[in-house]
């Protein structure tokens, strides 16, 4: 038995606005998100690796997450990544945010320490425990590199408030094993953008999406038309949008996506140290890909948006 949640569509992995010194821009960050709820998307992800979580503090945390329940209010869903060194520190973290009042958190295995397979269940086991929240365990070997396997999720199946698994490994054929052994027990989200729609052929029902802070429309229709099974009409809009969406693969993914929301007149670049602003080829590619995106932006079908 698990609990019921109703998540399902695209959560942009939301950015945090800073000001000149650094210091979080609470003013911005509402405005960034205010956006997107506006724009259609289906639910809010705050504090994740797009919005810069390892270099917040918990009182930083906290605050962004109150600015995003009110931007959303009670519209979408809002959940509150949580990637911490400790097991102790991420329950400390989780207790923070529910008291704020978010509909779920996101959790990373603890950063830095390689764990074996059974510490990361335990981590994962522990945090849930902690709270009554829903959880959404959060994979991204590439990145952060402890990979949450099919065996580790499933091992979780017990707990009642693990509900949905994010899955950022590249690897779709994870969905298909992980359902194959306890069918319909978590939803799945796909983690990586450039996959997206091979995720949802294989039964992804929702999306954290970084390059949705940028196309939040686009990246709402892409995933409504597979969800239909209307892959002919995605597959052009998936095809315009891919150069995008490959940077969400890169390690400087953070300092890409508030690049292009920056000249979408979405946000601002500004990044907190010691990530630093795209320099020299690595900007220009970005600004190429962005230009060409933008002169070419698809006609949408109606898909309700």
């Amino acid at each position: 038995m698990s609990k019921s949640v109703n998540w399902s569509g695209v959560f942009p992995a939301v950015t945090t606005q800073f000001n000149s010194d650094f210091s979080v821009n609470l003013e911005e960050t509402h405005k960034v998100i205010s956006n997107l709820v506006r724009d259609g998307v289906s639910g809010l992800v705050v504090c994740g690796s797009v919005g810069e979580n390892t270099s917040l503090t918990i009182e930083e945390k906290m605050a962004v997450t109150e600015v995003a329940k009110d931007a959303s209010g009670g519209r979408v869903p809002v959940i509150c990544g949580i990637a911490e060194f400790t097991s102790a520190g991420a329950c400390k973290v989780a207790q923070a945010v529910e008291r704020v009042g978010v509909d779920g958190i996101m959790v990373m295995p603890a950063l830095v320490y390689s764990s074996k397979p059974h510490e990361t269940a335990e981590h994962f086991r522990t945090v849930a425990k902690s709270t009554d929240l829903p959880v959404m365990v959060y994979n991204n070997p590439p990145i952060y590199k402890n990979d949450v396997t099919p065996q580790i999720l499933i091992s979780l199946a017990d707990c009642e408030n693990v509900v949905c698994f994010k899955d950022s490994s590249g690897d779709t054929r994870r969905f298909i094993d992980v359902r194959n052994e306890v069918g319909d027990r978590f939803i799945l989200f796909a983690g990586l953008d450039d996959v997206v729609l091979e995720s949802i052929a294989v039964g992804a029902q929702g999306w954290i999406s970084g390059m949705s802070n940028v196309f939040p429309k686009e990246g709402e229709t892409i995933f409504r038309l597979a969800k239909a099974g209307r892959f002919a009409e995605a597959m052009p809009i998936y095809e315009w949008l891919m150069p995008i969406l490959h940077l969400d693969a890169r390690p400087d993914l953070v300092q890409c996506i508030k690049l292009c929301e920056e000249i979408a007149g979405r946000g601002s670049a500004l990044t907190r140290p010691p990530r630093l602003a795209l320099q020299g080829e690595d900007r220009r590619h970005v600004e190429a890909i962005m230009a060409k995106a933008m002169a070419n932006r698809p006609q949408l079908p109606d898909v309700g948006l």
